[in-house]
């Protein structure tokens, strides 16, 4: 049994931010089970695991006994979010978005427990809504409460086109927490004006208007962009056991605590003396060992993530090579030397001169296994050599 000030303490873990937590408290005194909404529109099949943020803090609820229900946006599937976007969105076809749906629900159900979760489409209620009510939904917002909205207003302002049905989409997303009574909604901080519309829609139809809670993004491997397949920085749910432990070992240091914040079910209590055993030394490699053993188990089952683990130490720290090393040709420069950090860029193994230099600096490049750090050295003309950078990025390169 949880005590109201113990389920606060697991509900504010990594929340963004809650509106409004004093109304929350009050939810959790009545003692009952709350519903928590949160939607999915299936426009990727693929999730990463900046996906799963928002998916774990539903898992969360369920522990703490609550009702989780899972939206999937077929209808507002159809209209195309424009959160975020520059342009209009092109909406997809009822056929894509069942598709990607089945899709989505194999993929949470490896984090949330099916018997626990209450999914529902969208278009059970507002494929049933004739063009009156729709009408009649689109006279409970002004355009201008819409232009609010930093997207739309900014391409107001730059003079690009916004589609009428455009805003609809938080018209929909609100009504869904009026059609499902919601006590508390879930999503990304770039959701929050329409977790706002359907507490304001809520207030409008004369029910209890629920509590917004935004989830944070979570930073990609490089520790700086969000967690994006665009640009190349994610960690997918589906991709190889080998490569995702392979991915979560090569985040920093710093990170590494976000990651166990955000994605890892361990107790609070669990990670404080985590921090506390690299205060006094341990090894944060060996930290991170556990971080991703506990992801790669969690999507490819027990006993995945320790054997992801065995193989990356025996790759990695027993000096084995991967069985197939790309072999890269490259020319010496006049004087018979090319830099090693020429080298690094034009083998492919970095994406800049300046990246290279970094990363030697950060000693983060090694040849034959030794690490470097001269950030002056150059590479005689007739050597060969195995070359990698961090822990993934490997080639055998001869200079001639």
């Amino acid at each position: 049994m949880h005590t109201i000030e113990g389920a606060l303490r697991e509900i504010r873990r990594g929340t963004e931010e809650i509106l409004v937590e004093a109304e929350l408290v009050e939810k959790l005194k009545q003692g009952r089970p709350l519903r928590i909404k949160a939607g999915f529109d299936p426009t990727a099949p693929d999730l990463h695991l900046g996906h799963t943020v928002l998916i774990n803090k539903l898992r969360t609820f369920q522990e703490l006994g609550h009702e989780v229900i899972f939206l999937i946006g077929d209808f507002t599937g159809m209209i195309g979010d424009p959160t975020g976007k520059s342009a209009t969105r092109k909406p997809l076809t009822r056929e894509q978005v069942l598709e990607n749906a089945r899709s989505y629900e194999e993929q949470v159900f490896k984090i949330l427990d099916p018997q626990k979760t209450r999914v529902e489409f969208n278009s059970s209620w507002m494929g049933k809504m004739d063009s009156s009510e729709m009408i009649r939904l689109a006279s409970r917002y002004t355009v201008a409460r819409m232009l609010e909205r930093d997207d739309f207003s900014n391409r107001y302002a730059g003079q690009q086109p916004i589609a009428i049905h455009e805003f609809l989409y938080p018209l929909v997303q609100g009504y869904d927490s009026v059609a499902l009574d919601a006590d508390i909604e879930l999503g990304g901080t770039d959701q929050k004006f329409n977790l706002l519309v359907g507490r304001e829609l809520q207030r409008q139809y004369g029910k209890p208007q629920q509590v917004v809670m935004t989830m944070p993004i979570l930073e990609g491997l490089d520790g700086v962009q969000k967690m994006s397949k665009s640009l190349g920085n994610y960690i997918g749910v589906s991709e190889p056991a080998h490569e995702m432990f392979g991915k979560l070992m090569s985040i920093s240091d710093t990170l590494m605590w976000r990651y166990f914040e955000l994605l890892s079910f361990r107790p609070l209590e669990q990670i404080v003396e985590l921090k506390r055993q690299a205060s006094e030394g341990r090894n944060p490699r060996d930290i991170k060992f556990e971080l991703g053993v506990e992801l790669v188990n969690r999507f490819h089952g027990d006993s995945a993530g320790e054997q992801a683990c065995q193989a990356f130490v025996e790759r990695f720290q027993k000096g084995a090579l991967p069985d197939e090393i790309d072999e890269i040709d490259l020319a010496a420069q006049d004087d018979g030397f090319l830099p090693l950090a020429s080298m690094l860029k034009e083998a492919g193994l970095v994406d800049s001169t300046s990246e290279a230099l970094r990363m030697i600096q950060q000693a983060a490049v090694r040849i034959d296994g030794e690490r470097v750090s001269d950030r002056a050295l150059r590479i005689a003309r007739g050597s060969s050599l195995v070359v990698q950078v961090g822990k993934r990025r490997i080639a055998r390169v001869k200079v001639f």
